[in-house]
């Protein structure tokens, strides 16, 4: 019998097998930020435990609020400042070179085909589009992966999506998903690893393909992960370069990680996406979704573009085409954060932030800040923001606020009309 590419991660890292279902895997990569790792550094030094697996196994960064914003941020940071200097970490990532995570990592060469990467985040599922096993984890397991390298895990069960026919013009992966996640709703993949196949992802960039993985968790998975290809190997190529004699050879060693032709599925899903248009969400659960054409007229405060979902360059750069040329309406203000310094130099050079600044957008550094409502663009209650996040539960981005989920385009309109609008329209 065949096995799915997450049996074959978990084979290959195996390090105990404690009961049937459980077992004990050997990880790649433990990432860290600076709201969940510094409880588990504190932890570990009461316990006499101020050490590391591996210093180069372990990837650090100060995201979701950067610069900090009080006292209580600006201890959090130096904790993991400082346990980042006591340890030797080498890939650290302080302000001026931080970017968000989900963003930042890939864009460092940090994530292969066939790795295991824990994080004490939930999104950290956006990795596996790189034919990675990625799973956000707690305290206790983040401060295990940190002390030994290890971590537990149930087998996994593979929900296979199928993506089929040819997107238009317009619709983008964040449509995709949320189409995707209205139809599962929250809970239809819980506890399994959501694996993105069919021509449709074929010919996704991997920025497109971590849009999709992101948001996994907004239907319950573990894990989203896409089989590592030609487009996986061009984009890391800069990194793996010396361990191939070329592109071609790096393709067909990933080809290992696919999964077999008879692996077995808990279920298998396909959509076809040929007729698909601009979606959003419109309540407070990620299922809560509606076509932009049902939403026309939900007026917004706010526009946000940025986060681990859709800050990349990419992002930045559909959203300038349909802001150019464009100021916001007069009841909206607009806030820019790039995911990364790279993706803000390029979009400077570009003429990409001159496009957003000219139609009256606040520019901010990379920051995770206003998605989860710490920094950057906190709502007050009442108002509400089309966003390129990946959350809209209530007091997500500010107190009774409201958060629409969209794609860069669509949030971009959004900010133009004053109101959830097709895009497609401008």
């Amino acid at each position: 019998m065949g096995k799915t590419i997450s049996e074959k991660i978990f084979a290959s890292h195996l390090r105990d097998a404690p009961s049937d279902d459980n077992v004990v895997l050997d990880l790649d990569v433990v990432m860290c930020h600076e709201i969940t790792t510094p409880i588990a550094i504190n932890d570990l030094v009461e316990r006499g435990l101020d050490r590391v697996f591996d210093p180069d196994k372990i990837k650090v960064v100060i995201d979701h609020v950067t610069p900090s914003k009080d006292s209580k941020t600006a201890m959090q940071a130096k904790i993991l400042r400082d346990w980042a200097k006591r340890n030797k970490i080498k890939d650290f990532f302080d302000v001026g070179q931080n970017g968000v995570c989900h963003a930042l990592f890939p864009e460092k060469g940090f994530v292969r085909p066939g790795y295991t990467i824990i994080m004490g985040d939930s999104h950290t599922c956006t990795h596996g589009a790189f034919g990675a096993f990625a799973a956000g984890v707690g305290t206790t397991d983040l401060e295990v992966g940190i002390l030994k390298g290890v971590c537990a895990f149930r087998l996994p069960q593979t929900m296979k999506i199928n993506i089929v026919g040819t997107l238009p013009v317009g619709v983008f992966a964040k449509d995709v998903i949320l189409y995707i996640i209205k139809e599962l709703t929250v809970n239809g993949a819980t506890d399994k690893v959501m694996e993105f196949c069919g021509e449709v992802v074929e010919r996704m960039d991997m920025e497109s393909r971590m849009t999709l993985c992101n948001m996994a968790i907004e239907a319950g998975g573990t894990c989203g992960v896409c089989m590592p290809d030609r487009v996986t190997a061009e984009y890391l190529y800069p990194f793996i370069k010396d361990q191939y004699t070329s592109i071609d050879d790096a393709v067909s060693d990933f080809e290992k990680w696919h999964s077999d032709p008879d692996a077995v599925y808990a279920d298998e899903l396909t959509f076809d996406v040929s007729d698909l248009i601009p979606h959003a969400t419109y309540g407070f659960k990620p299922d809560e979704v509606k076509t932009v054409v049902e939403l026309e007229g939900t007026p917004v405060d706010q526009v946000y573009i940025g986060s681990c979902t859709n800050g990349r360059i990419s992002d930045l750069r559909e959203a300038a085409a349909v802001l150019k040329g464009h100021k916001l309406a007069p009841s909206v203000r607009g806030i820019l954060a790039p995911a990364t310094p790279l993706v803000y130099s390029t979009a400077m050079e570009e003429g990409l932030i001159k496009i957003f600044m000219d139609a009256g957008f606040c520019v901010t550094n990379p920051t995770c800040g206003a998605c989860l409502g710490m920094s950057n663009g906190v709502l007050a209650k009442g108002e509400v923001c089309a966003s390129t996040t990946n959350r809209n539960f209530n007091g997500r981005m500010g107190k009774g606020g409201m958060v629409h989920l969209m794609s860069p385009r669509s949030a971009a309109a959004a900010g133009v009309k004053g109101f959830i609008t097709d895009h497609r329209v401008l």
